[in-house]
């Protein structure tokens, strides 16, 4: 779906830049120094409006969470989102996920969120789907060795094809729920998507996969 372009979201951005911050790449291989502790740092690929990550961060003051959100109209919004909830261990990023080695360092990061991310449904964008090979080889590099991915999606089709990407990279897959609201975990937060698929009675996939 485009998004409505919003004139204002250039200023918006200048004005609050220590929400959505300007040139990352100066960060790598210092998040840690720039969150000023030593706590875990998990990123989520494709951040949306910003309901997850602020959910996340509010649950888990502990870690250090960056929303990565190409859409500049979109990461605006999250961006309001972050300031209503006014915590100080989530940042935002208005960048593309295949710069992912410019802005993190080799083992950097500990988790890596793809929550509902486009499926790209024709063979010829395969390349283009988040779960493809060549994102892989970028999640392996900025993850901790311990590190995890951790993928939620209602598209079966996607989620099928993700299984069988991760297997062929060789890696573990830790957990594969083919209906995650039906398991009632309680520590899992709701994007806007998952709200209205799952409102709409489409069953909810997750996976939790490391490499090996």
């Amino acid at each position: 779906m485009r998004q409505r372009n919003k004139p204002w979201a250039d200023d918006f951005l200048q004005e609050n830049k220590h929400i959505v911050l300007q040139n990352p790449n100066q960060y790598h291989n210092n998040w840690k120094d720039f969150f000023g502790n030593n706590n875990p740092i998990h990123v989520e690929i494709g951040t949306g409006k910003g309901q997850f990550i602020t959910g996340m961060a509010k649950q888990f003051p502990n870690i250090n969470f960056i929303g990565i959100e190409l859409a500049k109209s979109i990461v605006v919004a999250a961006a309001q989102k972050v300031m209503e909830a006014g915590q100080d261990n989530v940042v935002l990023l208005n960048e593309n996920a295949a710069d992912l080695l410019e802005i993190f360092a080799k083992n950097e990061l500990d988790t890596i969120y793809l929550n509902f991310s486009d499926p790209w449904p024709k063979n010829r964008h395969e390349k283009r789907r988040l779960t493809y090979r060549t994102f892989l080889e970028q999640y392996e590099k900025v993850l901790h060795p311990k590190g995890e991915i951790v993928f939620k999606t209602d598209n079966r089709g996607l989620f099928e094809y993700s299984l069988v990407s991760f297997s062929q990279y060789g890696m573990k897959l830790e957990e594969v729920l083919l209906d995650l609201h039906a398991h009632e975990d309680p520590t899992n937060i709701m994007t806007e998507y998952e709200e209205k698929f799952s409102a709409k009675g489409q069953q909810i996939y997750r996976c939790k996969t490391t490499f090996k």
